[in-house]
């Protein structure tokens, strides 16, 4: 008999779709449906966070709940609360149109909720594409911008094509395993990984995962998808969709028992792509969305440098590691929304005088890009330090020490920010940035945060490895 219980957070968050579905038949009402989304959110996060500790699974196996499975659905459910609450001033979307973005945000974190969990290729297949299709269309939402529509386009077209890819791989190593489910693929790949038909088949299945992190060479979309999305479609994609991505590459490599040298130096090869293009190319922005969107590109290449070391330690670190971009991800992106006016793109010269303005952004601002340099004592730090140990004991000196090179590349450009935030007087005299009082105590929380997951992140690793050494039975 189904043990439904196990299925209560995702039946919460398709009955919260449904509330919005149904707003989006009555007349607009933006702060209808902002209360709504905030009240709804805040208890989809309580209830994931209840369930936990579930243990079981449904639908003849093709879904499996664990520790690694809930605590992602957390970090998800996390994503969309900090983005609902980003959305009090949702000027960048048109008031008709609010019901319809907070409804695709929640199919969104379903459709997540949905993949981490899922362990069939099939079904692992309709939630990447349900979360993707739903993006694709918020990023065309953006009122008043005329690359929205190009920045969507461009995002369905690579995501389809990527999505071609991954259906094409399942294919092959569907009929080399004989089985869609992941735990019998589990027993029989590892020995024949090194198979030309397997392993090309496993790296297409990789493609779709590859596209949702933004690695090279399937980042193309990233930068024109931040630019032309609303600042919290913006977000959202940079932190929830980011560990959704890193969960389910974890359990696809996962299948390959760690025999794959050709494997892991395949991913060698895009992890060191990706840091360098992502972060020479993030040099020469003045968009700061589209500098982070690159900068996104260069930690999807840092994150790999965690999951080819193909150990338990490796998945662990890239598990914590996508829990602290979730943290500084959205504290970047918290700033961008309360710095921009009327929801419009900013530079990073607007950020000038920040400091002043709005202090406890500017603190929050700093910890984060901080952290994304690997500066301590911030959580950005510790995950850099694991991912490097990771590899450190796989032998692969020479590609923390490629990575270092990108981390000394970052820091250029991560400063100029800082340095326009505290250093660089703005022109005239800008108002100060109003901060209301939920918004500073979540900068509040991402300060605590950072700095808690830097100084003492013990008991945040020990939950990683406790997630990675359950991922199959």
């Amino acid at each position: 008999m189904t043990n439904w219980t196990l299925f209560i957070p995702e039946l919460y968050s398709l009955g919260a779709a449904g509330v919005f579905f149904l707003f989006c038949l009555c007349r607009p009402d933006s702060r209808r449906d902002y209360g709504a989304a905030m009240i709804l959110s805040a208890l989809g996060l309580f209830l994931t966070v209840w369930s936990v500790g579930f243990q079981g699974s449904l639908f003849e196996g093709v879904y499996r709940v664990d520790l690694y499975s809930q605590v992602f659905k957390v970090l998800i459910y996390c994503g969309f609360f900090l983005a609902v609450c980003l959305c009090a001033d949702l000027s960048g979307v048109d008031e008709s149109r609010h019901s319809e973005f907070y409804f695709l945000l929640a199919l969104c974190t379903l459709a997540m909720m949905l993949l981490v969990s899922c362990v069939h290729l099939l079904a692992i297949y309709i939630a990447l594409e349900l979360s993707s299709y739903s993006l694709y269309v918020l990023v065309y939402l953006r009122r008043g911008y005329q690359k929205g529509l190009e920045s969507a386009l461009k995002y369905f077209i690579m995501g389809a094509a990527s999505s071609a890819l991954m259906l094409f791989g399942f294919a092959l190593v569907y009929g080399t395993g004989q089985s869609a489910y992941l735990v019998d693929l589990m027993r029989d790949l590892p020995g024949r990984i090194n198979e030309p038909v397997v392993l090309i088949g496993f790296i297409l299945a990789l493609s779709g995962f590859f596209f949702k992190l933004a690695v090279f060479p399937f980042h193309f979309w990233a930068p024109d998808a931040y630019e032309g999305a609303p600042h919290q479609v913006s977000a959202y994609i940079a932190t929830a969709s980011k560990v959704a991505a890193i969960a389910v590459l974890i359990r696809i490599i996962a299948l390959s028992g760690g025999q794959s040298d050709r494997l892991a130096w395949f991913l060698i090869v895009l992890s060191v792509a990706s840091m360098t293009v992502g972060n020479l190319a993030a040099i020469a922005q003045k968009d700061l969305k589209r500098l982070l969107a690159f900068s996104s590109v260069a930690h999807a290449g840092y994150v790999m440098i965690g999951i080819l070391s193909l150990t338990a330690l490796g998945y662990a670190s890239a598990v914590f590691y996508g829990m602290s971009l979730l943290v500084m991800k959205f504290t970047c992106f918290m700033v961008v929304v309360k710095a921009s006016e009327n929801g419009r793109n900013i530079s990073t010269g607007d950020l000038a005088g920040l400091h002043y303005r709005a202090p406890v952004l500017a603190l929050a601002l700093l910890l984060a890009l901080f952290g994304l340099a690997g500066i301590p004592p911030t959580m950005g730090f510790t995950a850099k330090l694991l991912i490097f140990t990771a590899a450190m004991k796989q032998g692969l000196l020479w590609l923390v020490i490629a990575a270092m090179f990108n981390v000394v590349i970052s820091l250029y450009y991560y400063l100029q920010i800082l340095k326009a935030a505290y250093f660089i007087e703005p022109e005239g005299q800008p108002p100060p940035i109003v901060v209301s009082t939920p918004l500073k105590l979540a900068a509040i929380a991402m300060i605590l945060l950072m700095v808690a997951g830097g100084v003492y992140p013990g008991p945040v690793i020990d939950l990683a490895g406790d997630m990675t050494m359950g991922l199959f039975p």
